[in-house]
């Protein structure tokens, strides 16, 4: 995997290891001395490894705070402690300390903690198995940071089949209740326009009862990329289940939300739909209109009753038709 690693530490340190770092990683190794400038650093990077020197002031500060970062918090961060042992510590003193302070960088949100001196007592067989150990890390790092990758990809793959209508291919109603508050919210803060289109398939119950469910969806499929191409740019449209559908109008007063309703209101009854080149049915659609005022909540419910209850009136009152009843 290529990617980036970034390496923090003095410049003795960096002497020591900048160099078997990058025969190890394939992708680039970015230089700091500096742990102040590390957050800015991977957040404007697409840095996949951090290597500090743990005898850095601060060092496992910033691991920590990387970890608690949502956006970074994958980032894979080793300590490297390049202090030599003390002459006069024993060797059970020396383990005791290194285990402290290997539980102490875990503990505090290092991904791993790697004690490595070879440099300073020239011992050669050290030198390799130490090596052995960055490599066996820094590629257990991007081993782990390609798994969360995919697994974004994945999530995101998810994301856009849980908010897709698989029959139409719009977006469904789960994801016009996260659009509609965001609009509702851009709205409020630019103070301006915003109306919604409620439509319903005028006896589609009779077009399933007559030619079965199949020719249904069929209708269903026409309908939705009718409205989808006869929309503008900054019109939303969202399958709201069944036959209905949610149309959210920015920037759009209801004065304009009723010149558009009427429009596709006639798109759809002025031409037949052709099913599979074997039927021809006229299909018509009742419409009732609502807009945006102070008194509606943010997530937009009061407002997309309104539409209902106004598309209620549109189809007792004969259907194929617009209703926008500011009363309601």
């Amino acid at each position: 995997m290529d990617a980036s690693v970034l390496v923090v530490g003095n410049q003795p340190f960096l002497v020591t290891f900048l160099d078997p770092i990058r025969n190890i990683v394939s992708g680039s190794v970015e230089v700091s001395s500096y742990l102040d400038d590390v957050l800015s650093w991977i957040q404007n990077q697409q840095t996949a490894v951090l290597i500090v020197q743990a005898t850095q002031l601060g060092s496992l500060e910033v691991c920590r705070q990387i970890k608690q970062q949502a956006n970074c918090g994958w980032i894979y961060c080793i300590l490297i402690d390049d202090q030599p042992n003390m002459l006069c510590e024993s060797l059970l003193s020396d383990r005791c300390r290194e285990s402290i302070a290997s539980a102490e960088a875990l503990e505090g949100g290092a991904d791993a903690y790697l004690r490595l001196t070879s440099a300073q007592t020239g011992d050669p067989v050290a030198a390799l198995a130490e090596h052995r150990l960055l490599k066996a890390q820094i590629q257990a790092g991007l081993r782990g940071v390609e798994f969360y990758h995919k697994l974004q990809q994945i999530n995101d793959v998810l994301s856009t089949l849980a908010l897709a209508d698989p029959l139409t291919e719009l977006n469904n109603r789960r994801a016009m209740e996260w659009e509609l508050r965001r609009q509702i919210e851009n709205a409020r803060n630019n103070s301006t326009s915003l109306s919604v289109i409620m439509l319903d398939v005028d006896y589609f119950k009779s077009v399933n009862d007559t030619y079965g469910h199949q020719v249904g969806d069929r209708v269903l499929q026409i309908l939705a990329a009718r409205l989808q191409h006869n929309l503008r740019i900054q019109d939303t449209l969202f399958r709201y289940g069944g036959e209905e559908f949610l149309i959210v109008l920015n920037q759009t007063s209801l004065q304009e939300a009723q010149a558009v309703a009427r429009r596709l209101r006639r798109i759809i009854v002025d031409q037949p739909f052709n099913i599979d080149g074997k039927l021809a049915l006229e299909i018509t659609i009742s419409l009732g209109i609502a807009d945006l005022n102070s008194t509606d909540d943010n997530k937009g419910e009061s407002l997309v009753r309104r539409a209902d209850r106004n598309l209620l009136l549109a189809k007792s009152s004969g259907r194929n038709q617009v209703v926008y009843n500011e009363d309601c």
